[in-house]
């Protein structure tokens, strides 16, 4: 373990019991490895791009510890292999009796941890890029048959973090990261809304884990796309730190908001999954975390002090309206899906007015909160463009219509409470929709 904010933030995590960031810390991974899972069998599971960059001394830092080794598994590094659970078939069939270690990122450690655990087994990454924050998650996302779900699943007992070696991944996966990293922000807004209106209270000690550090690692995009290795390690650990919080919290909601719900709903529309590499996560959370800074943005310009609050619960769409409303935008099961979710956050009558009333009554502290939590959608986009990673709808092979389409979907989609509610709530979303729209962003 290196730093007091992983150190602590291991002690509240379930699965994941060692993670070490730094540079040239890979000879390491042979004797943290056998200290947490023992001396093997063990089975690294690579592609030809990660093995040719850490594979060998992989190998020779896990036998130096004495571990007993099975023939790697290295799948072909061109065309980009997918998170299917075809491949996590094949890593299953190979594992034997042995124990994984996922050696790549994003895709790697999700076919890695789910091969895993269904085969009741621990396992270990070294990761290769500051791609996600996925490497310390639990829950490996997964394409079957063509629809793509979170799989549940535990997390690795064994992280290792080679700035070095991370430093040297192509840049459009560092880029990746940064924009993963940069929806806390957004992300923490819509946690401190929950709490204020007594959704979802925060958790001081997990909002610590993910928040301290995020400022100091967005501080050097330009430095992370020349791939200075000083500049990973904030990165780094803040992408390991955002999954051991949601370890310890028992869910995303320390990680993600509103903006991954763009995110979400472009992958189920396949953006970019023509692409070579796809499109990933983190590029179109950094689009959605855009979207979500400009709407704060539009909404910080309102006092909310001033509201008639009565006339407010007065106007409410009754369910009925809502629900068609939903069946307008979705179809099939994911217009199920998304009834499903907005009637578990709906709320009238007297329960809206208690939800919304202490957001009312102290909107000046609450917006002072805000205002220490966000940038600018300007700053942030600024910031984006210097590590490479997208910064306007055209990055990604959107218009700015299309994520103007996207805002009440995103509102729809899950039952977790963000900015776009309470602006719902208030009467006021598509007002700031268009402010965000009419000069704002993009």
């Amino acid at each position: 373990m290196t730093g007091s904010p992983l150190t602590a933030a291991l002690r509240r995590a379930s699965d994941t019991r060692d993670v070490v960031v730094g540079r040239g810390v890979l000879p390491q991974a042979g004797p943290r490895i056998a200290a947490q899972l023992g001396t093997g069998p063990f089975l690294v599971v690579a592609d030809d791009n990660t093995w040719a960059g850490a594979g060998p001394r992989l190998v020779a830092s896990l036998e130096a510890a004495g571990c007993v080794m099975a023939e790697p598994l290295v799948f072909p590094g061109s065309p980009t292999l997918y998170a299917s659970y075809d491949n996590c078939e094949v890593i299953k069939a190979a594992m034997g009796e042995a124990t994984p270690v996922a050696l790549g990122a994003g895709t790697l450690n999700d076919l890695v941890k789910l091969a895993a655990f269904e085969l009741g087994r621990d396992y270990a990454v070294v990761g290769t890029a500051a791609s996600m924050d996925g490497y310390t998650g639990a829950g490996a996302p997964m394409s079957e048959n063509g629809v793509k779900t979170t799989r549940a699943c535990k997390a690795p007992v064994v992280v290792v973090m080679d700035l070095d070696v991370v430093a040297a991944a192509p840049g459009h996966l560092t880029a990746s990261g940064y924009g993963d990293l940069a929806a806390k922000i957004p992300g923490g807004a819509d946690w401190i809304l929950a709490d204020v209106t007594g959704i979802e209270p925060v958790d001081a000690d997990v909002w610590a884990m993910v928040q301290s550090g995020v400022s100091s690692a967005l501080s050097r995009p330009a430095a992370l796309a020349a791939g200075d290795p000083d500049a990973f390690d904030g990165l780094v650990e803040g992408l390991c730190l955002s999954g051991l919080a949601m370890q310890a919290y028992g869910g995303t909601r320390p990680a993600s908001g509103a903006e991954h719900y763009f995110s979400h709903l472009w992958e189920l529309a396949h953006l970019g999954e023509d692409h070579d590499p796809p499109l990933s996560h983190g590029a179109k959370v950094a689009v959605g975390s855009l979207a979500m800074c400009a709407f704060y943005e539009a909404l910080l310009g309102r006092d909310l002090s001033r509201t008639d609050l009565r006339a407010a619960v007065a106007r409410r769409q009754p369910w009925g309206e809502i629900e068609a409303d939903i069946r307008k935008l979705f179809v099939g099961a994911l217009a199920d899906h998304a009834v499903r979710e907005t009637r578990a956050k709906y709320a009238s009558g007297e329960e809206l007015y208690a939800r919304l009333a202490p957001l009312v009554a102290d909107w000046p502290a609450t917006a002072e909160r805000l205002r220490a939590q966000l940038v600018p959608a300007a700053d942030l986009a600024a910031r984006l463009r210097l590590a490479g990673a997208p910064s306007r709808p055209e990055d990604i092979g959107l218009t700015g219509d299309d994520v103007r389409a996207t805002f009440p979907r995103a509102m729809y989609y899950r039952s977790r409470y963000t900015a776009l509610d309470v602006a719902w709530e208030l009467g006021i979303f598509d007002d700031l929709v268009d402010e965000v729209f009419s000069g704002i962003w993009p």
